[in-house]
């Protein structure tokens, strides 16, 4: 990551100045101010089939900035995913859904707290779905990755600690318009959506969560897929 980059924050509104502590502590990473490095993207997260939006854009000084990279290498999807379960709201109907949450959390849980910034997947509604499967014992950590892989979701980039506040400049905005962009952004999930129907489908001789559990298996298994930069 260079030192100085641009970031957008897709919003119903404009954002001149970023606030440390505000937001919804239910997003995926817990409380922060959600972005990307596409303009596009942005767009697409701020518009609904009814309103326009827009895409404010920031430069950003990375420099001295303590950063998580949730989709490098060093990561697996496990650890995506328990930081997921830990501050989402997940429909928890099942026992082994339960037990694969605190599982996950206490064996591949990242304290993103101790970091200034996150880069990591975006679970968009359809991936959401997928994540939910997962913990629901319904389709494989192989399966979970791929989906991810094939989403085209993006990455987000998410700032969360007032140190990091401080370093992000206005630079001004451009209007999303639905028109264009909530066309884009149902094409994205319609194809999640088909991914979803099309993974459930297949036979998978792959690991589950309830393997996971039942084997102890940690997060640094060969089996447990890596994590790579979509």
């Amino acid at each position: 990551m260079d030192k100085l980059i641009t970031i957008y924050h897709g919003s119903k509104q404009i954002v001149e100045v970023p606030t440390f502590g505000l937001g919804r502590k239910n997003n995926d990473f817990g409380l922060g101010f959600y972005c990307t490095e596409s303009n596009d993207l942005a767009k697409e997260w701020a518009v609904s089939s009814l309103n326009d939006g827009f895409s404010n854009r920031y430069t950003l000084d990375t420099e001295y900035l303590n950063t998580l990279n949730l989709n490098s290498p060093n990561y697996t999807i496990l650890n995506w995913i328990a930081v997921l379960v830990e501050h989402r709201l997940f429909s928890i109907k099942t026992p082994i859904a339960r037990r694969a949450k605190q599982y996950l959390i206490e064996h591949c849980g990242v304290n993103v707290n101790a970091f200034d910034l996150i880069t990591g997947y975006r679970a968009d509604d359809s991936y959401f779905d997928f994540a939910e499967a997962f913990l629901n014992n319904a389709i494989t950590v192989e399966q979970l990755s791929r989906a991810m892989r094939l989403g085209k979701l993006g990455e987000q980039i998410v700032i969360k600690s007032q140190f990091a506040f401080s370093k992000i400049k206005y630079e001004g905005f451009e209007v999303a318009r639905k028109d264009e962009f909530y066309v884009l952004r149902k094409a994205r999930d319609d194809e999640a959506n088909q991914t979803y129907l099309d993974i459930q489908e297949e036979e998978s001789d792959g690991l589950y969560v309830q393997d996971i559990i039942r084997g102890g298996i940690s997060n640094d298994d060969p089996r447990i897929p890596r994590n790579v930069s979509v």
